[in-house]
C-alpha cells in the first residue's frame, strides 16, 4: 500500500478529511491499540469514531484507490449517520466486525447483500467483508457456499478477485473429511480460472498475486499436482516480470514473499533466493529478508548460511514475527541435528511470548510452537 496506492496523487484531496494514523503492530507498544482494535490480517484499515472511540468500519486487506474512497465514504456516513436502505446494515456489519463480533458482523453483511439493489456500487466490498467475517467466525462452509452463491453477481473488479481469493481459502480451511470440500475447491478453482482470464482486471499486482496463491493450495487441496506446479510457474513468472517494473527497492519487496512461495510451490527454491539477496542489501533494517534467506537456505541444505540469515534476522524483528523467526531458528537447528539447542530456542519463544499482550500474539501460534517442542522432545 506504501509502496503503490498511498503515493496516488488521487489522494491527496483527501488529507484534511480524516486524522491519519500508521500503527506497526510488530512493536510491543502498539499492543495497547491493538487490545482495543484487534487486527488479525495485514493490512487492516479502520475509521475510527472519536466521540466514542468506536471503530465505524474495519476493512482487511489491501484496496485499490477506488476502494480507499469507497471507505472513507462509507466510515463518513456511518459517522454522521446519514446511511440509508442496505447502507445501514452494511454499516452495523462495519460497526460489529470492528468490535470484535464476526459471526454478527457476518449476519448484517448477508443482510446488506440480501437488500441492496442489482446494481448496488457496495456490493462488491460487502460480500469481501462477509467472507472475511465469515472466515474470522471459522464458517468456512458457510463462506465458501455463500461465495459460490455470490460471485456470479459481481462485476469483473478488484473485488471479485478478493472475494475469489477468500473463498477459496475457506474451503481449503474446512475439513479434509467434509463431503463437500472438493466440490466446493473445484467450483472455486473454476471461478477463479475466469476471473484471471482475459481481459485483465485493473487490480494491484500483489491482490491477482494473492489469488494465485490461493489458487496454487487449492490445486494441492484436490491433489492436482500438475495443475498446482503448472500454476505455480505462471504465478512466479509473473512476480518476477512485475518485481522488474517496481520503481525502487521497496516496491520491489512487496512481491519477495510471495516469489518465495512459488519458488516453494515449484520445489525451486533457490530460484527467491537472489532476490532475496538484493532485498537485504537494499533494506539493510528490514529483518524480512533474511528471515526468508533462512527458510530457503535450510530447504536447499546450507545449514550455515541459514543460520546465519536467522542471526542476522533476530538482531531486527520484534514482537509477535520474532516468534515465528525463532521457530524457524529451532528448524535450522534440529537439520544441524543439534536438539538440545533446538529445544532451548523453542523455550525462549514460549518464553518471549508470555511477555507479550495477548492482544499480539494469537493461541494458534502459541498453540503451533508448544506442539513443535513437544513433538522435538519426544524424537
Amino acid at each position: 500500500m506504501r509502496a503503490y496506492v498511498f503515493t496516488d496523487k488521487a489522494l491527496a484531496r483527501h488529507a484534511g478529511r480524516f486524522v491519519w494514523l500508521d500503527l506497526n503492530t510488530d512493536l510491543p507498544q502498539s499492543a495497547v491499540f491493538q487490545e482495543k482494535y484487534p487486527v488479525e490480517n495485514w493490512p487492516t484499515f479502520f475509521i475510527i469514531d472519536p466521540r466514542e472511540e468506536k471503530a465505524l468500519v474495519r476493512f482487511a486487506g489491501s484496496a485499490t484507490v477506488a476502494q480507499l474512497e469507497k471507505l472513507f465514504e462509507d466510515g463518513e456516513r456511518a459517522y454522521r449517520g446519514e446511511a440509508r436502505g442496505a447502507e445501514v446494515a452494511l454499516a452495523r456489519g462495519d460497526a460489529l466486525y470492528g468490535a470484535g463480533k464476526p459471526a454478527e458482523a457476518a449476519e448484517a453483511f448477508a443482510q446488506a447483500l440480501a437488500e441492496a439493489p442489482a446494481d448496488w456500487s457496495r456490493q462488491g466490498r460487502t460480500l469481501e467483508s462477509l467472507l472475511v467475517a465469515l472466515w474470522g467466525a471459522k464458517q468456512y462452509e458457510v463462506c465458501a457456499r455463500k461465495a459460490v452463491q455470490e460471485l456470479p453477481r459481481l462485476p469483473r473488479s478488484p473485488s471479485l478477485a478478493n472475494a475469489t481469493t477468500l473463498a477459496i481459502g475457506c474451503a481449503a480451511s474446512m475439513p479434509p473429511e467434509h463431503p463437500q470440500r472438493k466440490e466446493l475447491l473445484s467450483a472455486l478453482d473454476a471461478k477463479g480460472r475466469e476471473v484471471m482470464a482475459p481481459p485483465p482486471i485493473d487490480m494491484p499486482a500483489d491482490d491477482r498475486s494473492g489469488l494465485y496463491e490461493a489458487m496454487v493450495e487449492g490445486r494441492g487441496e484436490l491433489g492436482d499436482e500438475a495443475g498446482m506446479k503448472a500454476l505455480a510457474a505462471e504465478w512466479l513468472a509473473f512476480l518476477e516480470a512485475e518485481a522488474t517494473k517496481a520503481p525502487n527497492p521497496e516496491a520491489r519487496t512487496v512481491f519477495d514473499s510471495h516469489r518465495m512461495s512459488a519458488s516453494i510451490a515449484l520445489e525451486d527454491p533457490q530460484r527467491a533466493v537472489p532476490a532475496l539477496e538484493q532485498s537485504e542489501k537494499d533494506l539493510p533494517g528490514d529483518y524480512n529478508p533474511p528471515a526468508r534467506l533462512a527458510v530457503l537456505y535450510r530447504m536447499l541444505g546450507q545449514l550455515d548460511d541459514a543460520l546465519a540469515a536467522n542471526d542476522r534476522a533476530l538482531t531486527k524483528v520484534q514482537g509477535a514475527r520474532r516468534l515465528r523467526v525463532l521457530s524457524d531458528r529451532s528448524a535450522i537447528q534440529a537439520a544441524r541435528g543439534e536438539k538440545d539447542a533446538a529445544v532451548k530456542t523453542l523455550e525462549e519463544a514460549l518464553a518471549y511470548a508470555k511477555g507479550l499482550s495477548e492482544a499480539q500474539v494469537s493461541k494458534r501460534q502459541l498453540e503451533a510452537l508448544e506442539k513443535k517442542l513437544a513433538e522435538l522432545k519426544t524424537k
